[in-house]
């Protein structure tokens, strides 16, 4: 079974061109919790589409035989919640395929929302975009793993969501739980 979200909003996730702590542009590692806890949360927030993008082969594999297991195989039966999570992951070698999928199933290109965990130009409020969600906007969200996104990535994006403050100087979530705030700011009741 495909589930079809709710909402218009597709996220992905995306592996390189991303940043280091030194702030060097590097490719980062595909992780299963990545996949799994982000589909779960997405899933439950009415994404239509989690787009995971890396453009090295060894890890597309990997993802493949991943969710291989939790669609089809004994993980389908086992954890039929899990396989229903799984249903709205796509496996993209990079941002532009992804922007290419929705331009095509949408009929036009979508907005193109960036994260950080730093304040940046373009900023539209959670607020505001979460009330082009409601009104139907095709939109992808994109999260940057390792420790954010290239400003190259960043360049490319329409508006960029103001980064998740908790009250102290400490600020590097894990992208897991960075979607997870995200999108209940944006979505949740």
């Amino acid at each position: 079974m495909t589930y079809q979200g709710e909402t218009t909003l597709s996220l992905a996730l995306i592996h390189h061109p991303v940043v280091n702590k030194r702030a060097e542009i590097i490719g980062s590692a595909v992780t299963n919790l990545d996949i799994h806890d982000i589909a779960r949360t997405a899933r439950t927030y009415g994404v239509a589409q989690y787009f995971i993008a890396t453009p090295y082969a060894d890890q597309r594999q990997l993802v493949q035989e991943l969710l291989a297991h939790w669609e089809t195989g004994h993980g389908a039966v086992y954890n039929p919640a899990r396989r229903e999570a799984l249903s709205i992951v796509r496996l993209v070698d990079g941002l532009e395929a992804a922007m290419t999928a929705l331009k095509e199933q949408y009929g036009k290109r979508p907005l193109l929302v960036a994260t950080s965990a730093i304040f940046r130009e373009k900023t539209l409020n959670y607020k505001e975009l979460g009330e082009m969600i409601r009104n139907g906007e095709p939109i992808l969200l994109i999260f940057g793993t390792a420790h954010g996104l290239a400003p190259e990535v960043i360049s490319l994006a329409d508006a960029i969501l103001p980064p998740i403050m908790g009250g102290t100087e400490y600020n590097h979530l894990s992208v897991r739980s960075a979607a997870s705030i995200v999108l209940d700011r944006l979505l949740g009741s």
